[in-house]
């Protein structure tokens, strides 16, 4: 349950920080509106919990090119690359939402490895089920980047396991989709597909592309309990 309403305060923040994207705004306001929505989304929700380490990533431009890069004063501009991550934190619970964007507008190069990126993701998703391995899953979607020559572009695992953990603890380490993990799904497991392109500074479309949905294996597929819309129809904002 406390997942689940994680996953929702996460959705939460990404729309506060989608109306909060324009140019001439700082990454830093963007990631405060998104940070006040969730803790207030949490409190309301929780009056009686203790509330800490909820959080939010935001990055633009180039400063996209990591996959957790620190917020910085950089000021939007029309045209720049987006990474918005959302991190809420209920009595321990650990949820994230992650999404690509773009301020008004998106060039033709970008948009390309971003529709790639989407396909991944939707592709990675479809895979989980009951019965196949972490390393199986992986191995599925380089072969996806390998055909469309992108696999150069993706510099570590595809997803992880949530639950009682945080970015300094608690991470199971059995449950992340790589290639020397071989545990093998089973219903009840919680794991995230969080596909990420990296395109090096001073190449056609660079900046990091990364969409991530946490989704809970079920007895014959999954469900995906993440909410808000990622790909280019939504995410063009400002």
């Amino acid at each position: 349950a406390l997942i689940r309403a994680g996953a929702a305060v996460a959705d939460v923040g990404g729309y506060a920080i989608k109306d909060a994207i324009k140019a001439g705004v700082r990454e830093i306001d963007v990631a405060m509106a998104g940070r006040d929505a969730m803790e207030l989304e949490i409190a309301k929700r929780y009056p009686d919990a203790e509330y800490r380490d909820t959080w939010v990533w935001f990055q633009s431009g180039i400063n996209t090119d990591g996959a957790h890069n620190p917020v910085t004063g950089r000021v939007l501009k029309r045209g720049d690359i987006l990474s918005l991550n959302t991190f809420p934190m209920i009595s321990g619970y650990y949820t994230a939402l992650e999404r690509t964007l773009f301020v008004e507008e998106v060039d033709d190069a970008s948009r390309a490895i971003w529709e790639a990126n989407v396909a991944a993701h939707e592709y990675g998703m479809s895979l989980l089920k009951p019965g196949v391995s972490c390393a199986g899953v992986t191995e599925q979607i380089n072969a996806f980047f390998a055909e469309r020559d992108l696999l150069q572009y993706r510099t570590f695992g595809y997803g992880h396991s949530f639950g009682v953990l945080s970015h300094y603890y608690g991470r199971e380490a059995g449950l992340e989709l790589r290639e020397d993990i071989d545990t093998v799904l089973e219903p009840g497991m919680v794991i995230s597909m969080e596909p990420m392109l990296t395109i090096p500074e001073g190449q056609p479309g660079a900046g990091g592309y990364r969409e991530h949905d946490i989704l809970i294996i079920t007895e014959d597929g999954n469900e995906n309990i993440t909410g808000y819309p990622y790909g280019p129809e939504f995410n063009v904002v400002g």
